[in-house]
């Protein structure tokens, strides 16, 4: 006799078995799970070690660009700082200048395109 519960099927065990199915089917059940919690553990321990791996590598290399970026911008501040307290006051009136004429360049290249 066949039983049917939500698309399942199973067969009734055999009364005079003694248990025997019953015991070797849950050692196969048990043995599949064993591999099956196996391969998650190593899947885990991969992970782990990407992740370290990543971290001591990729993400200390991006923090060593971001410092030396960091440099580069702030000896260039100071450059800039050093020409605006110098006497020639005009290297910012010409600066302004020019910004105002690109701007209206920029202004008719997209207006009259």
């Amino acid at each position: 006799m066949r039983r049917n519960y939500a698309g399942n099927s199973y067969e009734p065990v055999n009364q005079y078995d003694g248990g025997d199915a019953i015991h070797q089917e849950n050692e196969n059940l048990t043995s599949e799970l064993k591999n099956k919690i196996q391969a998650l553990k190593s899947l885990t321990i991969d992970f782990g070690d990407e992740v370290k791996y990543q971290n001591q590598h990729l993400l200390r290399g991006l923090d060593d660009d971001f410092d030396r970026t960091g440099g580069f911008l702030n000896n260039s501040m100071n450059r800039v700082l050093r020409l605006t307290r110098g006497g020639h006051n005009y290297y910012i009136l010409y600066l302004f200048l020019f910004s105002i004429f690109v701007f209206f360049v920029l202004y008719f290249v997209i207006k009259f395109k």
